[in-house]
């Protein structure tokens, strides 16, 4: 063991001159499972995959090796992608190409490496096959790089994100990992790796496209005798889990873009900021950190550079405004965590009065590339103002989900028709929620528009942090709307007026307009239109008054859903009537006589006992008691009740 560590640092300390001795060559081979000798599994082990039961199909998996003295390898692997084919199982044959099987349950174990083992490979659950040069592939089973999932992305962020061990930092330096910290901190200057960034045109990936490079500077170039870098891994966006799957996937390339932006603005303590409840994020980060630090990393005085680096990780409390850059920092002093008042900006004065930068981890899991490929290499790729690559958590009601990238320039429709293969069981395409809780729709006519800030910005869209979720035509806008404006609303902090009124009261009247008025009244239709256009006037003053981006974003579900689907909003005020029948305040149940056969099982399960009738004879809805619930619509044998 103690030679394999030496045989890793040189790898490390390897100038672009010289070369590994043969033995050590021989050993990083064995490490990087370039040709096994034994036949390998790999496990998917990311939190999708434990959802779906993966730690069960782990265990089989072993019982099955033990029971039939098989000598093979078991590899637990992050998020490779696909949600839909999770667990994930992977299995090599030495000298052949690995075969990948989707949905692969605890029962499934005993006939497909039974199958796999005597050469009778079923095609049940099989997926596709990927290999490098050197192995036998498998004949008539297509290669994970050309399924329509695949083939449209450009994975440079999620490179590792497959068959490498995430809690291995011997594959990770085997495979090239940490030579780019180490070439920083051993031949560049703070200044000069602030200069590659730049020139990289990296932009955060947070939502604002700030320029990284230049926010470095910024912190570099303000006198202090202390700096921090702080990790946003804050993602509390409904539909949004990126940052979780890059946290259990690669969290050593996490970790080193971390120590190179550190370096870069002469910060010697870096923090994780670290979403609650992401326990094998957590677990597998700290894991990384502490390897790390074995390996002289991290600590002090690294590799005799002069540089000195330690990494913390700190627990959010569990509230959506602490991903607001300055409420993080609140929350990190031990304050209560609500936003400040800007200027002055972290980069000049941030934790604890400090030059704070706060990058958010897909930023920082470009620089460790950008640093070994050099600024040029990121340029070819994406756009000329928006080089790179985006992740996105693919969401909703398209026929494939999970964790995608795709280079900056790649149309929308790409990503909705090819990747996620459409809008799944035939329904219609409504729109595409981007940007998280407080983004905006994209409708049918923008689904030409590109990946690239500039151009969604032109149209008053933002990127966001990385949600792009699918919604079919069962999808009520008003509702929707109606849901974030709550979440909004709950996780406002309260300190300005404008953002802690304005998302109460654009709920109150959201609210009003999904149920039917407690009056027939002649004026009742027209106050509840009062209040819908109140609405935009309430939008306006939050964007321009609040104090941070999230109350100032708040408005911005509403605002897009209005412009898009406004005959929706005037369905539901003027007409009382969801088009998706999803509002519940505006349904009408009717029980039709000539099916209705009186076995009462409706009127028993009524909540609100609005179902009257003699047994055996035809029962009848009173609408002024009717919630709307649809308890008896789902309950009835006969199909006796409609809705509408």
């Amino acid at each position: 063991m103690e030679d394999l560590k030496t045989f890793l640092i040189d790898s490390v300390l390897l100038s672009e001159s010289d070369t590994l001795s043969p033995a050590a060559d021989k050993v990083l081979r064995q490490v990087r499972r370039e040709k096994p000798d034994l036949p390998v599994i790999y496990v998917s082990s990311g939190s999708g995959s434990v959802i779906a039961g993966s730690e069960k199909t782990s265990a089989a998996l072993k019982l099955y090796l033990s029971d039939n003295k098989i000598n093979s390898q078991l590899v637990n692997v992050g998020c490779i992608g696909p949600a839909n084919y999770e667990p994930l199982v992977g299995v090599q044959i030495p000298g052949k190409n690995i075969l990948f099987y989707r949905n692969i349950t605890e029962e499934k174990v005993d006939p497909l490496l039974n199958g796999v083992f005597h050469n009778d490979i079923s095609e049940d659950d099989l997926v596709g096959q990927t290999g490098t040069e050197g192995f036998e592939t498998w004949p008539g089973i297509p290669f994970m790089h050309q399924l329509p999932y695949f083939a449209k992305q450009k994975r440079i962020i999620l490179g590792n994100c497959r068959c490498f061990d995430p809690e291995s930092i011997e594959e990770y330096i085997a495979r090239g990992g940490y030579s780019a910290f180490v070439k920083a901190i051993r031949h560049y200057t703070f200044e000069e790796v602030c200069d590659i960034i730049e020139k990289s045109g990296l932009r955060g990936r947070s939502g604002g496209g700030y320029l990284t490079g230049l926010k470095w500077k910024h912190a570099l170039n303000t006198s202090a005798n202390a700096r921090f870098l702080i990790c946003n891994a804050k993602e509390s966006d409904p539909g949004a889990f990126t940052d979780r799957a890059i946290l259990e996937s690669d969290p050593h390339r996490l970790i080193e873009g971390i120590a190179i932006a550190a370096y870069a603005i002469g910060a010697s303590t870096a923090i994780v900021f670290l979403r609650a409840g992401s326990d094998l994020a957590r677990a597998r980060l700290l894991n990384a950190i502490e390897k790390a630090r074995d390996y002289g990393l991290l600590g002090h005085n690294i590799f005799a550079s002069g540089y000195n680096l330690d990494i913390h990780v700190r627990k959010e409390p569990g509230a959506f405004v602490c991903g607001e850059e300055t409420a993080l920092i609140n929350t990190l002093e031990g304050k209560r965590g609500m936003p400040r008042l800007k200027p002055p900006y972290p980069a000049a004065s941030g934790l604890f009065g400090k030059p704070t930068v706060i990058n958010n981890v897909e930023t920082l899991m470009n620089v460790p590339m950008i640093m070994q490929n050099g600024p040029e290499w990121f340029r070819s790729l994406g756009t000329e103002n928006s080089p790179g690559t985006k992740i996105f958590a693919l969401a909703g009601k398209g026929r494939m989900t999970g964790v995608i990238e795709v280079e900056m320039g790649t149309r929308v429709s790409t990503i909705l028709d090819d990747i996620a293969d459409g809008v799944r069981e035939g329904r219609e395409f409504k729109a595409i929620q981007l940007g998280g809780a407080s983004g905006s729709f994209l409708t049918a006519e923008h689904l030409n528009l590109t990946i690239d800030y500039d151009e969604l910005r032109e149209h008053g869209i933002g990127m966001g942090a990385g949600g792009f979720i699918i919604i079919d035509e069962n999808t009520c806008m008003v509702d929707l709307v109606r849901y974030y404006m709550d979440f909004m609303r709950n996780e406002s902090c309260g300190k300005c007026i404008p953002c802690r009124e304005g998302t109460g009261r654009m709920l109150e009247i959201l609210e009003s307009v999904i149920k039917k008025p407690m009056n027939e009244e002649s004026g009742t239709t027209l106050e509840r239109f009062k209040g819908v256009m109140q609405l935009e006037t309430i939008a306006s003053v939050m964007k321009d008054t609040s104090l941070c981006g999230l109350g100032q974003s708040a408005p911005n579900p509403f605002t897009s859903a209005l412009k898009n689907f406004r005959d929706e909003f005037e369905e539901h005020i003027f007409d009382r009537k969801c088009r998706a029948n999803v509002c519940r305040g505006l349904r009408t149940f009717s029980i039709d006589v000539e099916k209705c056969t009186g076995c009462t099982a409706c009127a028993s399960k009524c909540p609100v006992n609005a179902i009257y009738g003699t047994r055996l004879q035809p029962f009848f809805i009173v609408e002024e008691k009717c919630l709307g619930c649809g308890i008896c619509h789902d309950i009835c044998k006969f199909s006796a009740i409609t809705v509408k």
